[in-house]
This record gives structure tokens, C-alpha cells and sequence, in this order.
């Protein structure tokens, strides 16, 4: 165990619930076995498009098969998605701020970022730029930060954060959606900025992730943008940057973000001028779709998905000598549950009424794609799939007490997950930190956005608690990085706990008399079809 990278309370924790897989009783050795097969370093990190993903979906469909379950991709198992790999030549790129005191040069990426996901980037840009908040567009609850403001061919930045009084699942959403709502309006790119009070990875990670291959969808129907735009991001320490001459600080901006209190929108003193290079080639990466037939003549044609990406960060910048990003907990984990949920349904003596589809999608790492493509174009008809319930670095680090379905406010399915709540003794906690952005970071945001409520699990706990002082010293110290890997503590018998409460939830569902329905009152109602 490399405990140098983990804080004293995660440590007490796991200590305190007997961190061997050995005595995690069958249920918990099982699902460590398919954590060990799927993330050992053989399966190169299993990047999406990589031979090691690649063997990694052998494994899988060798435990479909196993299990008996029906092929329901397009070939076989598979289902095989299109995409644009792009990777960003930051020896070739180069940036600079342009104000009347002339012109500051920019480290790409040591100060600014560039992402490659979304479609093609831009060769090259000078236009001037935006500040426009919390970059929120939600007139539905009296909210629109780009009110105002002259977006067209500009460079908008937009801050991390939003007001209180607006959910987080709706913050969320929109700030998914912003790249494709800029872009209709004619802005060129967005700049995003998080206050140093709200880094969640630091920044010399991501500076180590910024040359791993970014993705699009081949399709251009498919992509948030249909012209070159582009996304980045800049170092939290030097956004002071930014706003020189424009009469405000970002000391100021920041101290109200961290209060989510009203952020102003103003023009910008400043241009951004930046040449941006990129090399690019197709590949190709399947999704992987079973399904468990419904044992109801008639429900049986309606589908409940179980969902996980197989996909992580592959080989990449070495960290202290290690390269392979094994992604352990992120995400072999969630595809070892859900292996292990359809062997307990497989098993169990109440059979689902309901199909069960089981789809471990590719590209979650690249912006949810693998998801995307499925949710668009399922391999069922679109309007017989009933339900997605997600899995993704449930994080098996502190004993489960509580549960955190990420979405239970949002729909009936929130009702089901509280009553297996009360049945099992696990109560339902709400999200901790929800200007985290959980709601869309997860494949489960794919099928919201289809008009299919959706439900993503996760290790409940509160804020300020030893447990989310343990939950964020995994995430600054073994996110995205390549010590996610089998040397990590875990506490497996708290896994299969997750997982026979999601069984639970899984079955509710499947056999209910009727199909979940939205919240009256859910933003997200809107997208049902």
C-alpha cells in the first residue's frame, strides 16, 4: 500500500473495517477478483481505443457468457462507436494575453490548458473576452449570467460555483450545456476558472493529464459543437491574469463564488490570442450490451439499464515512475458490481419482470461518449427503456452507512431507492457537495438527457465528517492518477453491501406495476419523450 498518498483519517478508517478482501466473505472476494482482472497493469489502463481496453472487454464478455446472458450489441456483444482521437501539441501551441500594456505570454499548459474533446479546435484564435459569472443560463428559475453580454466572437470565461438557492443537479446541467449554447450564439471558446478554495484536483495533475488523447464522435451530428470551439482551462493561481484593467480582482470574484454569492458579468480588459496544434486519427471502441430477458410476457419488452464505463485514462504521464493509470476504483470497480448484480439476479429466486440490459459503455473518461452513443442510439427501442442505474467509483474506502443516489430527488426511482433504504438500514444522504458537478460527470446524465430518469450510487456522507475529509484526500492524492491501482486500501465487504442494496433497488424497478415517472415539479421532466 502506498500509504504516503493517503490522509491519517482515510487510513483509521479503513483500519477500523478490516481492509482484506480475504474477509470480505464470498460476495466481496468475488468482486475484488473482477477488480484485480480488470485493473491489473496487463490492461495498460484500459484507454479507450487501446488494445489493453480492448482485452479488458474480452474479460467482460467472457463473464456475460458466463452467466448466460443474451448478446444485444449490434456485433454480438459489441457495439462499436466511431471517434476522432485528438491529442494536443502543447510544444506546438503556444498563447498570450494581449491588453494596451502589451502582450503576456502564456505556458501552454503550465498556465492554460486546452482541451481536445468536443471536435476540432481552433488553428487559431485572437478575439477579445467575456467574464460572465458563474456562466449559468437558466432563465427558468430567474438566472442568465450571459444577460447582457455581447458573446459573438468572443471568448467567454465563466467561474465554478452558482448560488445556493438553485440545485445542484440544475447547475449541473447547465453548465453542461453551455459549450453548445455559446457556440449557437457565436462565441469561440470558454475559459473555465475554479477559485483555489474549490480545486478538487491539483493543478499539476492536470497539467500531467493534458497530453492523454481527447475524443469526439465522428458523426458530427453527434457533438455538442458542430464548429471549431474551443475549451480551456487556467491555473487557479495565476487567474489574477485575467481581469488586469478591468477595474475588478479575481480575489474579490472569488471570495463571493466561495459564498455563492451574485458574481458579476463584465467585459474583459484583455484578448486572447493562441495557436493551437493538434494531430488526429480515427479509432474505434465498442460498447458492450447484454441483456437478462424479463420473466413478464408482457413488461419484458420494457428495459432496465445498468450502466458503467470500462474506459479509463490508459498509459499516460508518469507519476513518481508509474505511467499506467490503472483506474481501479475509476471504474473497474462499477463494472465488477454490476457483473456481480447480474450473477445475484441471476441467482435470486424473485426473477425481474423487466429486461435487464447491462451496459459497460466506452469513453466515459472523453465526456460521457460511449453513454452518449447508447442513450441516442440503444440497441432496444428508445421508449421501452424504462431506467438507468449507475455505477461509478462508488469509492469502498470508509464503512457504508448511508447511500447517496445521485438524482433521487428527481424522479419515482427516488422513492424506490428510499424504501430498499429503510428495508436495509442504509439511509439515503443527499450530495454533500453538489457544485461538484456529480449530476453530469457520470454516464447516468446520458439517458437524463434522453428523457429517462436515471439514478447514479454512491457511498453516502456528510460534509465536514471524517468520512469527506477521507473522500477528498482520495480524490487530490489518487484521482486520475496512477496510484488508483490494486495496492490501494478497500474495504470490499462494504462493495457488496453497495451492491446487494442496488440489486434490491434493481429489482423494485424491474417489477413494479409502472414504468418511473418524472417529479411534477423536475426540470428535467421537460426532456421525456
Amino acid at each position: 500500500m502506498r500509504l504516503s498518498h493517503l490522509a491519517l483519517p482515510l487510513l483509521s478508517l479503513i483500519a477500523a473495517g478490516a481492509a482484506r478482501a480475504e474477509d470480505a466473505g464470498d460476495g466481496g472476494a468475488r468482486w475484488w477478483s473482477h477488480v484485480q482482472s480488470l485493473a491489473n497493469d496487463g490492461m495498460e489502463g484500459r484507454g479507450t481505443g487501446t488494445p489493453g481496453y480492448d482485452r479488458a472487454a474480452d474479460y467482460v464478455i467472457g463473464q456475460f457468457r458466463a452467466l448466460g446472458l443474451k448478446p444485444m450489441g449490434t456485433e454480438g456483444y459489441k457495439q462499436p462507436v466511431s471517434f476522432v482521437e485528438q491529442v494536443i501539441l502543447s510544444d506546438r501551441s503556444s498563447a498570450a494575453l494581449v491588453g494596451p500594456a502589451g502582450e503576456k505570454a502564456l505556458a501552454v499548459p503550465g498556465d492554460l490548458i486546452v482541451s481536445g474533446s468536443g471536435g476540432p479546435v481552433p488553428e487559431s484564435i485572437d478575439a477579445p473576452m467575456v467574464f460572465a459569472g458563474y456562466g449559468l443560463h437558466l432563465p427558468e428559475v430567474g438566472h442568465d449570467d450571459f444577460a447582457g453580454l455581447d458573446l459573438k466572437g468572443k471568448i467567454v470565461v465563466v467561474l465554478s460555483g452558482g448560488p445556493a438557492t438553485i440545485s445542484g443537479a440544475l447547475k449541473s446541467h447547465a453548465r453542461s450545456e453551455r459549450a453548445h449554447w455559446l457556440a449557437a450564439r457565436g462565441a469561440l471558446g470558454l475559459i473555465t476558472l475554479v477559485t483555489p478554495k474549490q480545486v478538487e484536483i491539483p493543478w499539476t495533475r492536470r497539467i500531467a493529464l493534458a497530453g492523454a488523447p481527447a475524443l469526439y464522435f465522428t458523426d458530427n451530428s453527434l457533438r455538442d459543437t458542430q464548429t471549431p470551439f474551443l475549451g480551456a482551462q487556467f491555473d487557479p493561481a495565476k487567474s489574477a491574469l485575467l481581469f488586469e484593467g478591468s477595474g475588478k480582482t479575481f480575489d474579490q470574484i472569488a471570495a463571493a463564488a466561495d459564498a455563492s454569492a451574485p458574481v458579476p458579468s463584465f467585459p474583459l480588459a484583455l484578448r486572447l490570442k493562441a495557436q493551437v496544434a493538434a494531430k488526429r486519427r480515427d479509432v474505434s471502441s465498442p460498447n458492450l450490451v447484454a441483456m437478462m430477458p424479463g420473466s413478464d410476457p408482457k413488461l419484458r419488452q420494457e428495459y432496465v439499464v445498468l450502466s458503467a464505463h470500462l474506459d479509463g485514462y490508459g498509459i499516460g504521464t508518469p507519476i513518481k515512475g508509474d505511467a499506467i493509470y490503472n483506474g481501479a476504483f475509476d471504474n473497474a470497480s462499477g463494472v465488477a458490481s454490476l457483473l456481480e448484480i447480474a450473477r445475484a439476479l441471476k441467482a435470486g429466486k424473485v426473477k425481474p419482470r423487466r429486461s435487464i440490459l447491462f451496459a459497460i459503455v466506452t469513453a466515459e473518461e472523453k465526456g460521457l461518449l460511449g453513454s452518449r452513443y447508447f442513450a441516442r442510439r440503444p440497441t432496444v427501442p428508445q421508449k421501452d427503456i424504462v431506467a438507468d442505474l449507475n455505477f461509478d467509483m462508488a469509492l469502498p474506502i470508509f464503512p457504508l452507512t448511508s447511500v447517496t443516489p445521485i438524482g433521487y430527488d428527481q424522479s419515482s426511482l427516488g422513492q424506490d431507492a428510499a424504501a430498499v433504504s429503510a428495508a436495509m438500514g442504509l439511509p439515503i444522504t443527499s450530495d454533500p457537495f453538489p457544485d461538484r458537478n456529480v449530476f453530469i460527470r457520470s454516464d447516468q446524465y446520458a439517458f437524463i438527457r434522453e428523457g429517462i430518469p436515471a439514478l447514479f450510487f454512491k457511498y453516502g456522507f456528510k460534509a465536514g465528517t471524517p468520512e469527506a475529509e477521507t473522500e477528498k484526500a482520495w480524490r487530490a492524492n489518487l484521482y486520475h492518477s496512477p496510484f488508483d491501482d490494486l495496492n490501494q486500501p478497500v474495504l470490499p465487504a462494504e462493495s457488496a453491501k453497495l451492491n446487494d442494496y442496488v440489486t434490491a433497488v434493481t429489482l423494485r424497478v424491474a417489477n413494479a406495476a409502472a414504468r418511473p415517472r418524472w417529479n411534477q415539479g423536475s426540470f428535467f421532466r421537460r426532456f421525456a419523450k
